[in-house]
């Protein structure tokens, strides 16, 4: 019988969206293939600090997105550079855990930014997503944009500020029309995002955007329908069937797509007509390949009155949450959900042995 193999799945984390991250923890447990792998649960707390936890009560009121928390546990473990794969326990230094594959499902800086890739990468294990490229580029919502406008893909219109002196409402309303959104340049599942209809509003969104990063964006308000594809692969990669979100409340806020049951709708596939379905593909790629992701990512996009696509983000560790996005469309493709996660575990074992047989010296 063919040995299983570990697969340490990484969650919680330091970002403001640790909640998310444990909802997609449990998500994927529940959805990995128990013949094929074994799953140990690698949870890191608020602090940043590494935990083993048992698969039986690693969650806190796991059926409720407003009280989810990460349990403790008294079973502290690191990874250290060109480990291969081998955690270490703190607590019984002789039992050390040798892991083939990591998937990380850490959301937002600390995870999803690059720092744990290359973490990943100098302990040489294979792990689901981008590599440290990849994900600090799609992290950054000022560096994607960018490289996606140098890339002639369309985009909104945006201006980057460093510094909470240089936000003038004048200046931004001579730039692009209100309503228009301030938001961090790295975070994700929009927290810290507020959409501005007056002045009244501009400094309170200026001071939170500020409070979860020190660099913000300010974007122009794209009058559309919103659509999102998947994307799955490494150098040959794939898109799903677009998506549509269709909003009841005023955005796609954090508290619409993790809390609220009645704040969207979401229409899997959305009904657009195939040649709107294929040019949403085609970019979804483009933008994916512009990037440098890999193994996946969900390209979110405006859809005009008059049929043009512009490219909203990409997000290199989507949701893996009971409503998220990203495996629903696969599901909606015709590839289930521990398929899925199967597919990704192979596509992180392909681009590792690739890695390892490159020249260092």
């Amino acid at each position: 019988m063919k040995k299983k193999l570990n697969v340490g799945i990484l969650f919680g984390g330091k970002s403001a969206e640790h909640e998310v991250s444990l909802q997609s923890a449990k998500n994927v447990l529940d959805a990995i293939d128990k013949k094929k792998y074994n799953p140990i649960l690698i949870g890191i707390d608020k602090n940043g600090k590494w935990f083993l936890h048992k698969k039986a009560n690693f969650l806190l009121n796991s059926e409720n997105p407003k009280l989810i928390k990460l349990n403790k546990s008294h079973n502290p473990v690191s990874l250290t550079p060109q480990s291969n794969g081998r955690i270490n326990n703190l607590s019984h230094p002789k039992k050390r855990l040798l892991l083939d594959v990591i998937f990380p499902v850490l959301h937002g800086p600390f995870g999803e930014d690059g720092t744990i890739q290359g973490l990943l990468k100098l302990a040489n294990v294979p792990f689901v997503g981008s590599g440290v490229l990849g994900s600090a580029v799609g992290m950054d919502k000022d560096i994607m944009r960018r490289l996606l406008r140098d890339a002639d893909l369309p985009i909104a219109k945006f201006l980057v500020f460093e510094n909470k002196s240089d936000c003038n409402f004048n200046r931004i309303t001579k730039k692009f029309n209100l309503p228009f959104f301030v938001k961090p340049a790295n975070l994700g599942s929009s927290v810290g995002v507020n959409k501005v209809n007056d002045k009244k509003d501009f400094s309170r969104a200026i001071n939170n955007a500020f409070r979860y990063d020190k660099k913000i964006l300010v974007e122009e308000y794209i009058d559309g329908r919103e659509i999102e594809c998947s994307v799955l692969g490494n150098e040959n990669p794939i898109a799903s069937v677009p998506g549509e979100i269709i909003l009841k409340d005023d955005f796609y806020s954090y508290k619409t797509k993790y809390i609220s049951k009645t704040g969207a709708k979401l229409e899997i596939p959305a009904k657009i007509n195939q040649q709107l379905t294929k040019k949403v593909q085609t970019l979804a790629i483009k933008t994916f390949k512009v990037l440098a992701c890999e193994g996946l990512s969900r390209v979110d996009f405006f859809l005009k009155k008059d049929g043009k696509v512009i490219i909203n983000e990409i997000n290199t560790i989507p949701g893996f949450t009971s409503i998220s996005m990203y495996p629903r469309l696969w599901k909606a493709s015709g590839v289930s959900y521990s398929k899925l996660i199967d597919q990704l575990i192979k596509l992180a074992i392909q681009r590792f042995k690739k890695e390892q047989k490159l020249k260092h010296s």
